[in-house]
C-alpha cells in the first residue's frame, strides 16, 4: 500500500515537459494548450509530452491532496525570426530543421544541469532575476511581468528569471495563495500562452531578433527561501535549515561549525535579527527516540536560537514522514 502511494505520488510530482520547433506537421494529440506554438509561427509544433529525469521529493501521503497544485508542470517553445519574415522565412528543408531541433534539444538539457550550488538571487532555485549580460534580457522580462500585472493580480508573481546568451528563457511563477507557492497546470498554461503572445509582438517589431527557447514552471520543493522574509509564509510547514552553530572559531573550522537540521519556525524577531527554532516532528527527528516513538519530552523542549546571518541556506522540507 505504501508502495502504491509512492509510486502516485512519484508520478504527480514528475515534471511535465513539452518543446516546439519550427516544422511542417501537425501537432502531437497528446500536447496541451501550454505547449501551442507562437500565434505567427504557422509552422511550429508540438513535441510529444514526456516526464523529465529529475523529479522532486515526495509529499508526506496525507498531503496527497495538495500535490496537484505542486506538479512542476513546465513548457517549452521556440520563437524565431520567421515570426517577422512570414513562413519560410529562412528556406529550410524539413531535415535542418529536424537537425536544428535536435540541436536544441541537447543544448537545452545541457544548460539544464550547470552544476553549480543554489543561491539567493540565481534565477533558479534560488529566485530572483539573472539577465547575466544578455541584451535582450530586460526586454524579455518586462514583458513577463506585463502579462503577470495584466491578468493575475496579485495572486500569482514571479519567483525567478533568468536567460542565456543562447537564447534560453527560465521562469518560475510563485503562487502566493497556495501552500506551497505553486500556480496550478492551468495558470501556467495561461501564462505561457499570453507570454507567448506578447513576446510573438515583441519579435514582429524587431525588439529581440533570434530564436528564444521558453521553460515555465513552478518553485518547486529546492526553492531556497530567503531570511527572514520568507520565514513567516511557510512559518507552518518543516523546513531543512543550514546554519552555522555557535563556537570558538578559533578552535573549530568553519565546517566543523556548520550544522544541519529538520524544524519549525517558532519565532522571528525583526528587530534583534534572531530567530527561534524547534524540532519538526518527522521521521529523521524521531529516530533518535527510537523506532516507532514519537519525539521525547527533551526533543520537543528543544530549541536552537540562530541570528539571520548565521542561517546559511533554508529550504522546504517535503519527504514523507
Amino acid at each position: 500500500m505504501a508502495g502504491a502511494r509512492a509510486r502516485a505520488l512519484r508520478a504527480l510530482l514528475a515534471r511535465c515537459s513539452t518543446k516546439c520547433h519550427r516544422r511542417a506537421s501537425p501537432p502531437c494529440p497528446s500536447s496541451s494548450t501550454a505547449a501551442a506554438s507562437f500565434s505567427s509561427l504557422s509552422r511550429a509544433v508540438t513535441f510529444t509530452s514526456t516526464p523529465a529525469s529529475r523529479s522532486q521529493r515526495l509529499l508526506p501521503a496525507q498531503r496527497a491532496a495538495a500535490t496537484a497544485a505542486h506538479v512542476r508542470a513546465q513548457t517549452r517553445f521556440l520563437a524565431s525570426e520567421a515570426a517577422r519574415r512570414g513562413v519560410g522565412g529562412r528556406g529550410e528543408t524539413a531535415d535542418e530543421e529536424e537537425e536544428k531541433a535536435q540541436e536544441w534539444a541537447v543544448e537545452w538539457e545541457d544548460s539544464e544541469d550547470d552544476g553549480y550550488e543554489p543561491e539567493i538571487g540565481d534565477g533558479g532555485d534560488g529566485g530572483g532575476v539573472a539577465l547575466r549580460g544578455v541584451e535582450w534580457g530586460q526586454r524579455a522580462l518586462v514583458a513577463a511581468e506585463e502579462v503577470l500585472a495584466d491578468h493575475f493580480g496579485d495572486d500569482v508573481a514571479l519567483f525567478a528569471f533568468k536567460v542565456s546568451p543562447k537564447g534560453y528563457v527560465y521562469m518560475r511563477l510563485d503562487k502566493l495563495t497556495n501552500v506551497y507557492g505553486c500556480p496550478d497546470i492551468e495558470e501556467i498554461e495561461n501564462f505561457n500562452r499570453l507570454y507567448k503572445q506578447k513576446l510573438d509582438e515583441i519579435i514582429e517589431r524587431g525588439e529581440i531578433s533570434l530564436d528564444l527557447a521558453l521553460e515555465v514552471s513552478s518553485p518547486g520543493a529546492e526553492r531556497l527561501l530567503k531570511v527572514p522574509e520568507d520565514l513567516d509564509r511557510f512559518k507552518d510547514m518543516a523546513m531543512r535549515v543550514q546554519y552555522l552553530a555557535e563556537g570558538d572559531n578559533d578552535l573549530m573550522s568553519k565546517q566543523n561549525l556548520l550544522k544541519d537540521g529538520i524544524f519549525l519556525l517558532q519565532s522571528v524577531d525583526i528587530q534583534s535579527e534572531h530567530c527561534v527554532w524547534k524540532l519538526a516532528d518527522v521521521k529523521e527527528n524521531r529516530a533518535e527516540a527510537g523506532k516507532g516513538r514519537p519525539l521525547n519530552r527533551k526533543q520537543r523542549d528543544w530549541r536552537l536560537q540562530t541570528s539571520f546571518t548565521a542561517v546559511k541556506k533554508v529550504t522546504l522540507y517535503l519527504d514523507s514522514n
